[in-house]
């Protein structure tokens, strides 16, 4: 059997903070919660709520759908405006 949409859920989050920047604490805030209870949704001693799918949708400007189709679907649907830029080293010359 495969993934728990429990799992696919806490994975994709993690690849929306890491492709916008985004930290736990940020997450928190835009769900009204603490940074207590994301760690814990993100570790799996919690459950993510539908509603949470709903605000985190619109916080990534991504469908609900988006972030219950999994991490390479949410990720591939995140707006260019909303991707964390990465400098590159040495590209100077």
């Amino acid at each position: 059997m495969g993934m728990s949409l429990e799992e696919s859920l806490r994975l994709t989050v993690a690849a929306l903070m890491q492709a916008t920047g985004d930290s736990q604490r940020v997450v928190a805030d835009v769900l009204g919660l603490t940074q207590t209870q994301i760690s814990r949704r993100q570790s799996g001693t919690a459950s993510w709520q539908l509603d949470d799918v709903d605000t985190l949708a619109v916080h990534y400007g991504v469908r609900p759908l988006d972030l219950l189709d999994g991490p390479t679907k949410a990720c591939e649907a995140l707006p260019a405006d909303r991707r964390r830029t990465v400098k590159s080293k040495g590209s100077g010359r």
